[in-house]
């Protein structure tokens, strides 16, 4: 298998929605947060944030046809160029409401310090999420404006036959589109709101699970 799509938007701009819609696309099995938890990936990420240029992808995406949300979405550029054939997708939202549900789910003292005793999990979310914010997570000026020029670099940076500039809100249509594949019947499905991650996190997630970002 090799990468046929790589997400570039940051977690909770509809990472969630956006793996489910491309498994069910024919795109899966797309990576994600929630398999660095079930592979127990958190020390690869670590090696990938010292030094991403010698990264390994090939073993750390064994087995996937996409990867979406962080941790992949701090190295769009790395992988964009590694495979040089997959479409990329940029997924955005407003600003505000992205900061805003961050600070409520993944970007919490909790939840950052997640994973089960003893993992390098919180290790891994601060050197590949928390240095692209220079640890200043909850500081909203600084947040949005690190958020808004990502999105600028990406768009800058992929050429436009390449990108798909995207948000869950607008369904299957210009998804599939992009993607040269048939719109499903059915409502695309969104997942993980707030809400739900707030659940999830009150329930308490089963031993060695991460709330899905």
């Amino acid at each position: 298998m090799t990468l046929k799509v790589i997400g570039a938007g940051f977690g909770r701009t509809g990472t969630m929605s956006l793996k489910l819609a491309l498994e069910q696309l024919g795109f899966g099995p797309c990576y994600h947060m929630a398999e660095v938890f079930k592979n127990q990936a958190w020390d690869l990420w670590y090696e990938v944030s010292k030094d991403p240029a010698r990264a390994d992808w090939a073993t750390i995406f064994q087995g996937y046809n996409a990867t979406v949300d962080w941790p992949n979405a701090t190295y769009w550029k790395e992988l964009a160029d590694a495979y040089p054939d997959a479409k990329i997708i940029l997924t955005e939202r407003d600003p505000d409401q992205w900061f805003d549900s961050t600070q409520a789910t993944i970007f919490r003292e909790e939840t950052r310090s997640g994973g089960p005793p003893g993992s390098g999990f919180p290790r891994m979310v601060e050197a590949v999420v928390g240095r692209l914010f220079d640890g200043r997570m909850h500081d909203r000026e600084h947040c949005t404006r690190i958020f808004r020029e990502h999105n600028a670099r990406v768009r800058a940076t992929i050429p436009p036959e390449r990108l798909l500039v995207y948000e869950v809100a607008q369904g299957w249509a210009p998804l599939c589109e992009f993607l040269g594949v048939p719109v499903p019947d059915g409502p695309m499905v969104k997942t993980n709101t707030t809400e739900e991650f707030q659940a999830r996190l009150a329930s308490g997630p089963p031993p060695g699970a991460a709330p899905a970002q």
